[in-house]
């Protein structure tokens, strides 16, 4: 289900404010306020590219595409689009701590904060720098329930085109298999 993020105020907006948010969706996982370090193991270890079906075909073809094409050359290495830095960890106010997690060796995500309600993770090839961001956000009845935003720097009119060109594939296959996937891990922590 898609969710507006602009209901809390995310940490993440201090830093961020110049990415457009693209994706935004409630996560199935709820909870007390410390199942929210749960919730981010799910994401340190989930890899989309080792789902099944379609999902794992799209990737599959992202990754031809990106060798063919050279869009992930420099991955995780460029500067964040209009800006001198690349990555968002250069950006953290001092009240506001880099993420002490490793993210798994064949992650292409580097970690950039973790609070008590939020993490952020980043990735930067020739074609944009995204952030994938997990909140814990707090309900009237006391419980929480998690939120995932992606937020997007493009590099040009390839970038845009791109991200224009997979939203119905991110929209109608990946991002239902990623939530069922969360939601089974989740039930079964």
């Amino acid at each position: 289900m898609r969710i507006d993020p602009a209901q809390h105020s995310w940490r993440f907006n201090e830093i961020g404010a110049d990415f457009e948010l693209i994706d935004a969706w409630a996560l199935p996982a709820e909870g007390s306020r410390s199942d929210f370090d749960d919730l981010v193991e799910i994401f340190i270890h989930l890899n989309p590219r080792h789902q099944g079906g379609p999902t794992r075909m799209l990737f599959a073809v992202r990754g031809w595409l990106g060798r063919r094409f050279s869009w992930d050359d420099s991955v995780n290495t460029l500067p964040i689009p209009g800006c001198q830095e690349s990555s968002l960890r250069q950006r953290l106010p001092p009240d506001l701590p880099a993420a002490k997690v490793e993210a798994p060796d064949d992650s292409p995500f580097r970690p950039v904060f973790l609070v008590d309600d939020e993490y952020a993770t980043e990735i930067s090839n020739n074609l944009l720098h995204a952030v994938l961001h997990v909140g814990w956000m707090p309900s009237a009845s006391g419980t929480y329930s998690g939120q995932l935003g992606i937020y997007v720097k493009h590099r040009g009119r390839l970038g845009r085109a791109y991200m224009a060109a997979i939203a119905p594939f991110r929209n109608h296959i990946v991002y239902p298999a990623l939530l069922r996937r969360i939601g089974r891990v989740w039930e079964s922590r």
